[in-house]
């Protein structure tokens, strides 16, 4: 086949590619201005357009799909671009009217990022795209009219142009860091709209409409790429007992700390994360305590910590979380990847506190909306152990210790009244378990039933007069009462028999604490 370079007679060869060499211009510019502002980094090109997935379908800047087009990693890979785009886009110019060019580069660079966009989130930018659609265009123009007429530029509409490109593809294929998906959507394009083209002296006209039409496809199947990535997914977590709706592009990342963390990908700029920990505080509380703990150690107002440097800290204050009465703290963070957002929720949940923290990018609002839904949708389950225990208790209801599991699961994770039945029961089976009757009375305690608790935990006591955790129960029961001086008496005896236990030492000094200042008062 034979070049299209000098299809509509001697005079396409003079007329002046100034679509392709305005563009060239353009990205030199660009370029330029990107390198006198700093290093050209990732945060650099994400804050000048580049393709972010996460940006483009959770904070709806669907433009990137334009503007990373127009953005390059580095000098190289500009140069690359602009050379091939110089040869192909000059001569595709020079061939076609220039309201079908523009309109192909259009199409070419929304194809390209779609592609890429529906294969990855990850940040993409360069022209390659546009590249590949002048190319993928040639390739079909030159087959369907096969000129004849020789050119200095045959090669890009000749048939040894089609291995060629296939072997610039494979080489995509197997480098890192290439956005092959994005170069198979600009050639696509490319190919599809070359079906369309007619050259400059083709006898018949095309319409004038076409480009237009062709520019609203493009726009159409990029919304529908938009519109596919932009769910969301519910993640689970058995052991917490936690359920959370998240964007669908999110993805768990390891953190060694015995968090769950999730974010949107992103590493620095734009980076949004989402991480969840059960805290075991042993006594039941309404999560105030944790939430102080986080604001002292997490966000030092004014100095560094682990979230960044915290300049405005707002809370503790009560809210609900997932319907259940939590605390809640919100913070303006300063860091490397500029200004962020964070919300801190303490929700207690029996013997455990569950610390849910969210952060995003000040710079875009729109992700306050992403974590108000994250929030609102959250739900708390019956974690893996609680069902697991229920399934031993029924498979053996006569055994005391699947009923005495059981009931403990309930109190430690705040339902003391459901705790009270399989405790009672196990009770009955096994009389003599002291720590069986301590469950019990602490489980009655917590369920608001003073002399009934204060019962059980006398009881406890006959059985087990030196077990720490009788006497323990013992001081629960005189606070229950309001009764202080008894209750440190309790405790006394209790640090007598076990003076070691750190538990009861800070208890003792609490309660101390508590009687020293009620007298002062």
């Amino acid at each position: 086949m034979l070049s299209i370079g000098q299809s509509a007679g001697q005079g396409d060869n003079h007329v002046w590619p100034w679509i392709t060499l305005t563009l060239i211009s353009g990205l030199l510019a660009i370029h330029g201005a990107l390198m006198t502002r700093g290093a050209v980094d990732v945060d650099a090109l994400v804050r000048w357009g580049a393709k972010a997935g996460p940006l483009v379908v959770e904070a709806g800047q669907g433009w990137r799909l334009l503007t990373a087009n127009v953005l390059h990693r580095d000098v190289l890979h500009l140069a690359l671009n602009l050379l091939v785009l110089a040869a192909s886009g000059g001569v595709l110019e020079r061939t076609c009217r220039r309201s079908e060019y523009a309109a192909l580069l259009c199409v070419s660079g929304l194809a390209t990022m779609s592609g890429s966009l529906a294969w990855s989130g990850a940040v993409s930018v360069g022209a390659s795209g546009l590249v590949y659609g002048c190319i993928g265009a040639l390739l079909v123009l030159g087959r369907r009219h096969r000129l004849e007429r020789a050119s200095k530029l045959r090669w890009f509409s000749g048939e040894s142009a089609l291995p060629t490109v296939l072997v610039f593809l494979w080489m995509g294929w197997t480098s890192v860091g290439v956005d092959n998906a994005g170069h198979l959507g600009g050639l696509v394009a490319g190919l599809l709209t070359g079906l369309f083209l007619e050259p400059r002296d083709a006898p018949t006209r095309s319409s004038r409409a076409k480009p237009l039409l062709g520019v609203g496809v493009a726009v159409v199947v990029a919304a529908l790429v938009v519109w596919e990535r932009s769910g969301w997914r519910v993640e689970r977590d058995d052991g917490f007992g936690v359920s959370v709706a998240m964007p669908q592009g999110w993805r768990g990342e390891l953190d060694g700390q015995g968090r769950r963390t999730f974010s949107n990908g992103l590493s620095g700029l734009g980076r949004a994360t989402f991480s969840a920990e059960a805290i075991e505080t042993g006594e039941s509380g309404d999560g105030l305590s944790q939430a102080r703990h986080f604001l002292e150690e997490s966000l030092p107002l004014g100095a560094p910590g682990p979230e960044g440097r915290a300049v405005e800290v707002q809370g503790p204050s009560t809210t609900r979380v997932g319907g259940r009465v939590a605390q809640r703290l919100r913070a303006e963070l300063e860091g490397p990847g500029g200004p962020r957002q964070l919300l801190a929720l303490f929700v207690p949940r029996g013997e455990w506190v569950y610390r849910l923290v969210f952060t995003w990018p000040a710079q875009w609002p729109a992700y306050q909306d992403v974590v108000g839904r994250m929030v609102a949708e959250l739900r708390f389950d019956e974690p893996s152990v609680l069902r697991e225990a229920r399934g031993r208790a029924l498979l053996t209801p006569g055994a005391p210790g699947p009923q005495r599991e059981l009931g403990g699961v309930l109190r430690r994770l705040g339902q003391p009244r459901e705790a009270i039945l399989p405790l009672t029961e196990s009770v009955r089976l096994a009389p003599s378990h002291v720590g069986t009757r301590v469950e019990l009375a602490r489980a009655l305690l917590d369920a608001g039933r003073v002399e009934e608790g204060c019962h059980a935990a006398d009881e406890a006591g006959l059985y087990g007069p030196s077990d720490t955790g009788a006497l323990e129960a013992g001081v629960r029961c005189e606070l229950s009462r309001g009764a202080l001086a008894r209750a440190l008496e309790r405790l006394e005896a209790a640090r007598r028999v076990d003076p070691q236990d750190p538990r009861l030492r800070a208890a003792e000094a609490a309660l101390r604490g508590v009687m020293e200042a009620s007298k002062r008062e």
